[in-house]
């Protein structure tokens, strides 16, 4: 895989903006499982972080980050900066995570 710059900020320092892409997404899409409801459930009574939902959001993320990348050097970005990640639910019970940002060419 081509080596991109990543960033959440709008500069990189030392290097120079020469021309906007445009912006450049990557998601997944994942639901929930019963088994993993009824151990959260469960952990709701006594507190404390609910590892699986820990793991599948990570998962997710990494997805959804992967991706984005993937159509940054399709595009033959050098960077993506402003980059952003946003959940939203789209049906009881399954979660989209999204990232997004703006793939541009350095100077």
């Amino acid at each position: 895989m081509a080596k991109i710059i990543t960033t959440t900020t709008a500069e990189i320092p030392g290097k120079k903006v020469k021309q906007i892409i445009g912006v450049v997404k990557g998601n997944t899409i994942r639901a929930r499982h019963l088994g993993r409801d009824i151990m959260a459930g469960l952990k709701t009574i006594v507190g404390g972080e609910i590892k699986s939902y820990t793991e599948m959001t990570t998962q997710a993320r990494e997805e959804a980050f992967n991706r984005m990348v993937n159509e940054a050097v399709e595009l033959k970005a050098d960077a993506i900066i402003n980059i952003r990640f946003t959940t939203s639910v789209v049906m009881q019970g399954a979660a989209e995570m999204l990232a997004y940002g703006t793939a541009v060419k350095l100077q």
